[in-house]
């Protein structure tokens, strides 16, 4: 035999050995799995979460009549059985008008009726027009199937125009079609700054 099928001859024999030495290495000197590992979850929270049914990440999408866009989602969703209601955390809503222009809406809480029409936003509410508009109150009424949202309580703006504060604030559109208008009423006061 000459040397290089020697050579061969050996690394047939060789290189088998060595693989199966390294492959049980790995499985001798592996970390042993603990069994005893805890739930990620805190046995409080696992408590509140049997409570009751939940949704965890949420999101709605729909569009009115006119072909406006509505999107709306939230951290979770709770359902009361008593009431027929759903209960939401940090919700995000976005509306995009088919004429231009959207509107973003965001709320500590909210709830939607057993209707699924009326969703009311709570907590600190704050509605961003993308023309520079911010609007913070404590609640808002809006309507999932159309345009029209109401705030009853005291709202307060920011405009390119300058500060604004209400008693109240709706927004509607006059018709099907026409173009989204914001309504401050009650007491409105605003600070022009050129």
């Amino acid at each position: 035999m000459d040397r290089y099928s020697r050579m061969i001859a050996l690394l047939k024999v060789v290189l088998p050995l060595a693989a199966l030495v390294l492959l049980s290495t790995v499985f001798l000197i592996s970390r042993g799995s603990d069994q005893e590992a805890a739930i990620p979850f805190a046995q409080t929270e696992i408590e509140e979460r049997m409570r009751g049914q939940q949704v965890t990440g949420p999101f709605f999408a729909g569009s009115t009549a006119d072909g406006d866009e509505i999107v709306v989602s939230a951290e979770n969703t709770r359902f009361t059985q008593t009431s027929g209601e759903a209960t939401a955390t940090a919700l995000q809503a976005t509306i995009r008008f088919v004429s231009g222009g959207s509107v973003t809406l965001s709320a500590d809480s909210g709830s939607l009726g057993s209707d699924m029409e009326v969703a009311q936003f709570k907590g600190q509410v704050v509605l961003q027009t993308d023309d520079g508009m911010r609007v913070e109150t404590e609640r808002l009424d809006t309507h999932l199937n159309e345009i029209n949202a109401k705030a009853p309580g005291t709202i307060r703006a920011t405009s390119p125009l300058g500060q604004l504060t209400a008693g109240s604030m709706s927004i509607t559109t006059e018709s099907q079609g026409n173009s989204v208008q914001i309504l401050f009423n009650n007491g409105v006061k605003l600070v022009y700054q050129p």
